[in-house]
């Protein structure tokens, strides 16, 4: 398959990995290496994820990672893609919004997406 026609689904995660709202900065860290992922989705009232930069942010803006909370510092209003959607456009789309992560949907949330993903889909 050449990588021009290469879809989101061909090259997502899954299943998704998710953390609490109410989690700690550290339990989310840990969630991530454990599961060696680079994003969590964040199950509130709208989709949320939270990112390891998102992480580092925190930590360097001198904020206290085992005192703060996923829901601190969680970006809401996440765009997302479908599975069928060409990788080079869901490639665009990160570029332009300045993001890593794409949670895929479906009528649910079926995947993730990440530039990494793409980038040893393309290279």
């Amino acid at each position: 398959m050449s990588s021009k026609s290469t879809l989101v689904r061909d090259v997502m995660s899954t299943p998704l990995v998710t953390i609490s709202p109410d989690a700690t900065l550290v339990e989310a860290a840990t969630r991530m290496r454990s599961e060696n992922v680079g994003a969590l989705l964040v199950p509130s009232t709208e989709l949320a994820i939270l990112t390891s930069t998102d992480i580092l942010d925190a930590i360097a803006a001198d904020r206290d990672p085992a005192g703060t909370t996923v829901a601190d510092v969680m970006t809401e209003s996440v765009e997302t893609v479908t599975p069928e959607l060409r990788l080079t456009e869901a490639a665009a789309m990160m570029e332009n919004f300045g993001i890593s992560h794409l949670p895929v949907v479906d009528d649910d949330l079926v995947g993730m997406v990440s530039s990494t993903d793409i980038t040893a889909q393309l290279s």
